[in-house]
């Protein structure tokens, strides 16, 4: 299903189209993500623009923790 262009409310800003490669390549470019993370994460999560924003930075949080200690 494409994103009907029409529509450019808040309410079409609450969502990410999953289905259009400019607004997944949109948000995984936002959240410094590759373009695969982001399709999982709106594959996990649905696309409710504000829980991916949170899932998305508590991936980044996460990859920032797995990082090697350094002794």
């Amino acid at each position: 299903m494409s994103d009907d262009k029409t529509k450019t409310g808040a309410e079409d800003r609450r969502t990410v189209a999953g289905d259009e490669t400019y607004e997944v390549a949109y948000f995984a470019k936002k959240h410094g993500l590759t373009h695969e993370e982001a399709e999982r994460l709106i594959t996990k999560f649905g696309n409710a623009r504000a829980t991916l924003d949170a899932e998305a930075e508590r991936l980044k949080l996460d990859r920032g923790s797995s990082s090697p200690v350094s002794l």
